[in-house]
């Protein structure tokens, strides 16, 4: 099943649109090739407060991210989270720097993502693992500081 998977994500990878950034796509690469996840942007306290909550549903290759302003320690919960998620931490340079899997619907038990953090991918619970994404893994998006990014728009 996960070769399956990783055929269909590196088929996706493979797209010509892959070179583009667009602020509603998040690229991601590592040992496992690449994939790409559509993605809504909370960029704003009131967006990263609500988060996915109350969402029902996410299609496989869509997830969240969370941008902050800059680098800090980034913590979550999943009060009023009905789907879990993993979470990608990154620091500034969109390197990962952790995952937490399979947050817990409902669990209002305090998730660190630790400092350094610039931006978090939430993605399908379980989705990191099957796909090969891991620390040292890095994203590409235009919210990123272009000069400092691992993996750059350009």
């Amino acid at each position: 099943m996960r070769a399956g998977f990783l055929a269909a994500a590196l088929a996706l990878a493979a797209a010509p649109a892959l070179a583009d950034c667009a602020p509603d796509r998040v690229d991601i690469r590592g040992d496992f090739g690449q994939a790409r996840f559509s993605v809504a942007v909370a960029d704003e306290p009131a967006e990263r407060s609500q988060g996915l909550m109350n969402v029902e549903s996410l299609p496989r290759t869509s997830g969240m991210l969370f941008l902050y302003e800059s680098p800090r320690r980034a913590s979550f919960w999943m009060k009023n989270t009905l789907i879990p998620l993993d979470m990608i931490f990154t620091d500034e340079t969109g390197t990962v720097t952790s995952i937490h899997e399979n947050a817990i619907p409902h669990d209002e038990t305090t998730i660190d993502g630790g400092p350094g953090v610039l931006a978090v991918l939430e993605i399908n619970g379980g989705l990191a693992s099957r796909m090969g994404i891991e620390p040292g893994s890095v994203i590409r998006h235009p919210g990123l500081d272009q000069d400092i990014a691992a993996w750059s728009c350009d």
